[in-house]
């Protein structure tokens, strides 16, 4: 697996401050992906053991809410196993930390799949659906178009079916806060 980006303080993708990996590899060709480099899985640089560690570092330090994944796509299968490598050893270290990922693919289409499956329990919130244009909107938080959905991961994987975030959309809201 390649690697786009790795941001060390990031406070877009997600609540607080947080560590984002933007992956390699992108098959949903978005029209007017903001990331469209990251489409090729060769791009970046190679996630090593290092990168791991440096990321678990990261992770170490006390005003870091969690971990965002992003790409290219991290549901792509090339780059799952070492996604599930990785959050396994961060949920390890650091429990209290919640996990992030932003994907084209839509909720269903990941379940029913075992490493896709495996790689959403390690996840606490899933940002799923691909990028439209032509619903794009700025006053969304922490998504790039209408069509896509903050999901409870957790919540969902226990119903059998996705559950909506609750809280997320205060601000969108006009209320200028992003939790209940």
């Amino acid at each position: 697996m390649n690697y786009a980006a790795l941001k060390k303080f990031d406070i877009a993708n997600g609540p607080g401050v947080r560590v984002s990996l933007f992956v390699s590899g992108c098959r949903h060709h978005c029209r007017n992906c903001f990331n469209r480099e990251a489409w090729d899985f060769d791009y970046g640089r190679p996630f090593t053991s290092e990168t791991e560690k440096e990321i678990l570092t990261e992770l170490d330090k006390s005003y870091i809410t969690g971990l965002s994944l992003l790409g290219g796509e991290p549901f792509e299968p090339e780059n799952r196993g070492r996604l599930i490598s990785l959050l396994e050893k961060a949920r390890k270290r650091h429990p209290e930390k919640n996990v992030w990922c932003y994907t084209g693919f839509v909720y269903e289409e990941l379940t029913g799949d075992v490493t896709a499956e495996r790689l959403l329990a390690l996840i606490d919130v899933l940002v799923d659906g691909r990028f439209v244009e032509e619903l794009k909107s700025a006053d969304l938080i922490f998504r790039g178009s209408s069509n896509q959905r903050i999901i409870d991961v957790g919540k969902s994987l226990e119903s059998g079916s996705a559950v909506l975030l609750e809280g997320v959309w205060r601000r969108e809201m006009g209320s200028g806060d992003i939790y209940k």
